[in-house]
């Protein structure tokens, strides 16, 4: 059994498993600890400054790294907490890409939310200076752009990366405020190791890695993914009746929010223009559009022919389920033992 500790958040009761960061715990409690570089899904490293928490009064600490401990008080913020953020954010800020409206990112974006949360001033977005650094952007990839005016060096898409993926496509590159992200080399991602995957792009706080056509969905539709037998559960972003994004579901054991190259981008298919949506019958050596009443019982006639001299090939798409009754349709039904399945090839 997971051993529990009971503490205080800003005066709230508050109960998280040993072991938890103070920064997880409260975000699980619904109390808002500004952050850029941390994620659930990767360890932390603190490396953003933003989430500096007192405990019992103490000097400020960081609350990604911060384990709870049955008792303490945890204050979220003062005045010397209150300061550091805001000079921190100040130095963001003074390198940072401004056009927000036309930022793919803008109506998620963390460095905004955190610069509301901190009531930051016109004054203070422009009191260090804007930088002249206009870094080209990366759109080598067919899915995916990279602008580095827009990285924050959080490190979060190095390490997922690194930590989910098991790549290392991606890495820091030069030094000092030289430092950018970037494939090994300095290449264009097309030219990297990069398996056009899009976890970096899904845990992105900034718009510095996004979508090529982003797309805010009106609604999501949980369902599967239909590129293998695997069964990845996935979230279909709609609007009106145009499928504009697919995520991984988080709470589907299958892939645990993860998705590949094909499931997280191969949906233009859905809605392309050349799509069938209806059957097409061959009469008098020209495919004609029907219906799939007069589809089926031709299907079904053909099949009644064709017993004993007939083939069958499963596809990798299907569930083992689907697979099964394939194989047992085509030696009950029939009477061949014809089938065999992509996956052997």
């Amino acid at each position: 059994m997971t051993e529990t500790c009971s503490f205080t958040i800003d005066g709230q009761e508050v109960t998280a498993a040993s072991g938890t960061s103070v920064l997880n715990a409260a975000s699980a409690s619904g109390i808002y600890i500004p952050h850029l570089c941390n994620h659930p899904d990767l360890k932390p490293t603190g490396s953003c400054r933003l989430c500096f928490v007192s405990i019992d009064g103490g000097k400020p600490r960081m609350a990604c790294r911060e384990p709870v401990k049955d008792g303490i008080s945890v204050a979220t913020s003062n005045a010397v907490i209150q300061r550091m953020r805001v000079q921190v954010m100040e130095l963001l800020i003074a390198d940072h890409y401004m056009d927000c409206l036309a930022c793919a990112a803008a109506h998620d974006c963390e460095l905004l939310k955190i610069s509301a949360y901190l009531g930051m001033r016109p004054n203070q977005l422009t009191r260090l200076g804007k930088t002249e650094r206009n870094l080209p952007v990366d759109g080598s990839n067919p899915f995916f752009q990279f602008d580095p005016n827009k990285c924050v060096l959080c490190g979060i898409c190095v390490r997922t990366c690194d930590e989910i993926v098991g790549l290392r496509a991606i890495g820091y590159i030069h030094w000092g405020d030289k430092t950018v992200i970037g494939a090994a080399g300095n290449r264009p991602f097309a030219e990297s190791i990069c398996e056009s995957c899009g976890e970096c792009v899904e845990r992105c706080p900034v718009g510095a890695l996004a979508p090529k056509t982003p797309a805010i969905p009106a609604r999501e539709v949980q369902s599967t993914c239909v590129y293998c037998g695997v069964g990845c559960g996935i979230h279909v972003g709609v609007r009106g009746d145009t499928v504009v994004s697919v995520s991984g579901d988080r709470d589907r054991e299958t892939n645990s929010g993860s998705l590949c190259v094909k499931g997280r981008f191969g949906f233009r298919f859905i809605n392309h223009p050349d799509r069938l949506t209806r059957p097409l019958v061959r009469k008098n050596g020209e495919l004609k559009e029907s219906n799939w009443d007069v589809a089926l019982d031709l299907i079904a006639e053909k099949f009644r022919k064709s017993k004993g001299r007939f083939a069958a090939l499963a596809s990798a798409k299907c569930t083992n389920e689907e697979n099964y009754l394939i194989q047992k349709f085509v030696r009950v039904a029939m009477r061949t033992n014809n089938i065999d399945h992509c996956a052997r090839l």
